[in-house]
């Protein structure tokens, strides 16, 4: 097969998941916040948070437009791209692959009863458990595309004979070793890459104008959201540490660089390599990799060398997984130097450089997951199917792919630039402060 058809098919889907996982990582977080908003709006009777709800749904509406779309180009292109994937692969992922499509639709026929329902019921917790299906729709999507990806990695539930796989279990399929340890780390990064964007937007305002009452509301709320799911995402990486060190020895050890099978294994963080393949400029924490792999210091850590040498994953995925710790890690920093500044009334956690560092938090946090990503799947390369079938054996041998790759790119730098546009628009031509006075006009002026 032409190396330039595969490269171009690698290069196809690396662009639309690349594009994709931004829209799905606010379909799955987004419902969230706005259910939490108007959980509190509610509660407290506080017309602020439940502004925060109405505006956060209407631009998540544009959001979910575009994913739409996103979504299912990529179920053209497993077709299109991989058709020799899903040839061999097709009747064992198409329970999940429709699955999350019924998810989808669950999801928008509650979001549209949400957003046409607003002061229309006599109890207002009433129309707040409508959220409840949306976020369970954003969150059911997210698990059952995710035991696609686990299948992946730690394909079961079927025989092999003659080059396909037959005797298909499901249920087996989908509930694979890696489905646990990925379904909760996906899930925890789309909360917090949510509650780290809205915060984002929350600061860029308080910096812009003087701050309201209205986002600084906005900014504690979401700040506290970030706080607990970058803990909770601190954990599901330490189990998926744990996942890979049983069920995927060659990943976690191309991504720590430890080249050697030891006991009390160094955890090797930044770094580079040389020529020689020999580490330079990192800083090691001893014993920490058997510890995070095996919660025991002196436990043996596979090295790299039992994997054979056309099997190894790239060693730069290294570098995507420090830079998805090392920005998971400042996003639990922030937050919570912001939560203890904001309990002491003699320290301002408004000021420049914690609004700041929460506005860098929501493109870092989104950074995160395009590297969490990349680092995933180029994991696991050169498999498609770890064990089964290679991504050159699996990709397309069609002379169109160049074409293809030009027309989808075209199609999201559309998509991209409509996105921004409208959300600049039902936005900007609509502050808050207005929206707030037209729908609560018995507010104060001095709350706005």
């Amino acid at each position: 097969m032409d190396f330039d058809t595969v490269l171009m098919s690698r290069l196809i889907t690396a662009m639309t998941l690349g594009f994709h996982i931004i829209f799905a990582t606010l379909g799955v977080g987004v419902p969230l916040m706005i259910s939490i908003a108007e959980f509190v709006g509610v509660k407290k009777d506080d017309p602020h948070y439940k502004m925060m709800a109405r505006r956060w749904a209407r631009g998540f509406v544009i959001t979910v437009a575009v994913g739409v779309v996103t979504g299912t180009a990529i179920g053209l292109q497993l077709s299109l791209v991989w058709p020799n994937f899903m040839q061999v692969a097709g009747n064992v992922i198409s329970l999940p692959l429709f699955m999350e499509v019924f998810a989808f639709f669950f999801e928008a026929i509650f979001l549209g009863m949400y957003l046409y329902t607003w002061d229309r019921f006599k109890k207002p917790f009433t129309h707040w458990l409508l959220s409840i299906p949306i976020v369970i729709g954003g969150g059911l999507s997210a698990v059952f595309i995710t035991t696609v990806n686990a299948f992946m990695n730690t394909p079961e539930g079927f025989a092999m004979e003659n080059g396909s796989f037959v005797a298909v279990n499901p249920i087996a399929a989908m509930l694979n070793p890696a489905t646990p340890s990925k379904v909760f780390h996906v899930l925890s990064s789309a909360y917090l890459a949510c509650a780290a964007l809205l915060a984002a937007i929350a600061a860029f305002v308080i910096l812009k104008k003087k701050a309201s009452d209205y986002h600084k509301k906005a900014l504690k709320l979401t700040v506290t959201v970030m706080f607990i799911f970058a803990a909770a995402n601190l954990l599901t990486g330490d189990t998926s540490a744990k996942f890979l060190a049983e069920h995927q020895p060659e990943k976690l050890a191309a991504a720590e660089w430890h080249f050697e099978t030891e006991k009390g294994a160094d955890l090797v963080v930044f770094g580079w390599l040389n020529d020689a393949h020999e580490i330079i400029g990192e800083i090691r924490i001893p014993k920490f990799l058997s510890f995070l792999a095996y919660s025991d210091f002196n436990a043996e850590v596979t090295g790299l060398e039992e994997t054979p040498e056309q099997e190894r994953p790239p060693l730069w995925i290294h570098y995507m997984f420090d830079l998805m710790v090392t920005i998971g890690m400042a996003l639990l920093g922030i937050s919570f130097l912001y939560l203890v500044f904001s309990m002491v009334k003699k320290w301002n956690e408004l000021n420049k450089w914690f609004l700041w560092s929460l506005l860098l938090s929501g493109p870092l946090a989104f950074l995160a997951i395009e590297f969490g990503w990349i680092y995933a799947e180029e994991g696991r390369q050169p498999w498609i199917i770890r064990g089964y079938m290679t991504v050159d054996e699996a990709a397309t041998s069609s002379p169109y792919i160049d074409l293809m790759f030009f027309l989808f790119l075209g199609l999201y730098i559309v998509l991209g630039a409509l996105c921004i546009v409208t959300l600049r628009k039902l936005f900007r031509n609509n502050p808050v402060e207005e929206e707030l006075e037209k729908q609560y006009p018995s507010i104060e002026k001095g709350d706005e």
